[in-house]
């Protein structure tokens, strides 16, 4: 399946986020600093990896000598039921994290800069490809990440949290691009440091962020004498690779769901990291946070939550019934049982995560409210009745109708409509109507126009986002802070390009025409030190002494060069 195959095949609302990859737009230089950074990766994790690694590598089309297709990536991946797709940097949270849910890792299309080459700010292809796709063939890791996805699609985020994702976005794309100034750098981390020194208890979203970057990200995997490397962020850097290894600086903790107190900074390195016993244990951990949150509780509190996050949250009923908006109030009984609910603003009315026609945001356009709960002298939810029931409970369109509910809450008006639907009663539509409680507090007058009430016993459930989000986009597709391109050096490109092609006759150059064009690109370029990386594979005696005196001597005058330096020595 080729890439627009693939993203035709996706829900509507997710293709905006996908991109195209048109392979050729990769580099030289791209290539080379792929191959130096998976070959030392390779080298550096084949003992202290998970023992997939390896495997995984190859069989989900991550070639140690060149940049992954996401096509051949996808036809690998066929094979284990998982896709791919490549997007532009950070994406929404929530809507990575409904990717993962469906089985679709997600590829950051960006390579990242050779001045990054040990650890890159911003998401990119290395990462994402060659750090999540190896433990795909491990059935129990993916269905862990799966599972994770579809937990993560419902937590409840607030404001602040999408405020610190484009803070985060805004970032990353700064500090990845040469252009970028101090100024600018510095006053996006004081943004993003002013945002995460927030004092209001994390959100939902947050904490299980915080678990994705314990185990997806940096994760360890078995005892915490006898440890592997399984997180994608520790896959990917040849620096922490290395450094989480030394127990005296990286403290290693046995995993627990009480991981997600730690919180993390991206820009830091990890002073200390969780061990997972397995990878079932991770699904054990997933489960037991789950289990926490307002889509399995429901209720009362958690209505609660969704009015603290200040942000678009929806609250299922028992009948079906689905309210996405910003939630402003719920009113409970003396035992906190949820009576009536109520969003300011645009408003979603849905059935099962299909908006209701004519029920989406422009008619809900300043807010919804409705009660919740059982009828007076009705032994069933209302939603279960029959027309004919509801004629013989006084209940019938064209006619006055009084409800009364247990809690107190009366509501009486002309019922214009009964929406029904797979023979549920869903909405009940009147007109000229009064809603008030047992304390007589108006909670709708006749003179604001037609009420539509939801119909449903309880609130089952309570998550993040919208009902049915084909109908309501909640993200933006792109942001406005796009991946910023930088010219590169055209010249040094062809010196690059003209490297691998003599790559690719797998022999050393002995030719005196090709060995001065050599020469001619290492006087222009002196500081070039991977071009003389990749010289290395190519070059016989004596080019090849004089690309080792010059590595050594580019490692001893900057100190910044002097672990890659050693790298390439030592490898060669």
């Amino acid at each position: 399946m080729n890439q627009q195959d693939i993203i035709l095949s996706l829900p509507e609302h997710l293709r905006p986020f996908v991109k195209t990859q048109k392979y050729s737009d990769y580099t030289a230089i791209d290539q080379a600093v792929w191959r130096f950074v998976m070959k030392h990766l390779s080298n550096q994790l084949s003992e202290t990896a998970h023992p997939v690694y390896l495997d995984g590598l190859a069989r989900t089309g991550i070639s140690l000598n060149q940049i992954p297709s996401i096509e051949e990536m996808n036809e690998c991946l066929a094979k284990l039921g998982w896709r791919a797709v490549v997007v532009d940097g950070f994406i929404p949270p929530a809507i990575f994290m409904e990717f993962q849910a469906l089985k679709i890792l997600v590829i950051a299309l960006e390579m990242r800069s050779v001045n990054h080459i040990f650890y890159t700010p911003a998401p990119d292809i290395v990462h994402e490809s060659a750090g999540h796709a190896p433990f795909i063939i491990d059935i129990d890791y993916a269905e862990f990440l799966q599972s994770f996805g579809e937990v993560g699609m419902k937590a409840i985020a607030t404001r602040a949290d999408l405020e610190q994702y484009e803070a985060i976005r805004k970032l990353s794309i700064l500090k990845e691009c040469p252009g970028s100034t101090d100024e600018a750098i510095a006053k996006a981390e004081t943004n993003l440091k002013s945002l995460t020194n927030d004092s209001n208890p994390p959100s939902e979203a947050a904490l299980l962020t915080r678990l994705h970057w314990w185990t997806v990200e940096y994760g360890l995997v078995g005892k915490v004498e006898d440890y592997r490397i399984f997180g994608a962020g520790l896959l990917s850097s040849l620096s922490e690779s290395a450094q989480c290894l030394d127990d005296s600086a990286v403290k290693k903790i046995p995993l627990t769901v009480d991981a997600v107190r730690q919180s993390y900074d991206i820009t830091q390195e990890q002073p200390q990291l969780y061990v997972t016993q397995s990878c079932k244990h991770l699904s054990q951990v997933l489960e037991e946070f789950a289990e926490s949150m307002c889509f399995r509780k429901g209720g009362a509190a958690s209505l609660r939550t969704a009015i603290n996050a200040g942000s678009m949250c929806t609250a299922s009923y028992d009948s079906g019934m689905q309210v996405s908006g910003v939630f402003t109030e719920v009113l409970c009984d003396a035992v906190d049982n949820a009576i009536y609910l109520r969003t300011e603003g645009p408003t979603q009315v849905a059935y099962i995560e299909r908006e209701i026609i004519g029920h989406g945001v422009n008619y809900h356009s300043q807010g919804f409210g409705s009660p919740i709960g059982h009828i007076k002298d009705f032994n069933r939810c209302l939603s279960q009745y029959s027309i004919d029931e509801l004629k013989g409970h006084d209940i019938a369109m064209g006619q006055r109708v009084r409800l009364d509910y247990l809690s107190g809450i009366t509501v009486e008006g002309l019922l214009e409509k009964i929406h029904r639907h797979d023979h549920r009663n869903l909405i009940l539509t009147f007109t000229d109507c009064t809603v008030t409680t047992l304390h007589g507090r108006i909670l709708f007058d006749p003179a604001w126009g037609v009420y539509d009430l939801a119909v449903g016993s309880n609130i089952n459930s309570v998550y993040g986002g919208v009902a049915d989000r084909e109908t309501l986009q909640l993200y933006k597709p792109t942001s406005v802070t796009d991946t910023i391109q930088t010219a590169e050096d055209d010249v040094l490109l062809r010196h690059y390009a003209f490297v691998n092609e003599l790559r690719k006759l797998a022999k050393p150059v002995e030719d005196q025409a090709i060995l001065k064009q050599l020469e001619i690109a290492l006087e222009s370029y002196p500081q070039e030190w991977l071009l003389r990386v990749e010289m290395l594979t190519v070059a016989a005696p004596p080019l090849r002494n004089q690309l080792k005196r010059e590595l050594t001597s580019l490692g001893q005058s900057n100190s910044s060069l002097q672990h890659l330096t050693a790298l390439a020595l030592d490898s060669k």
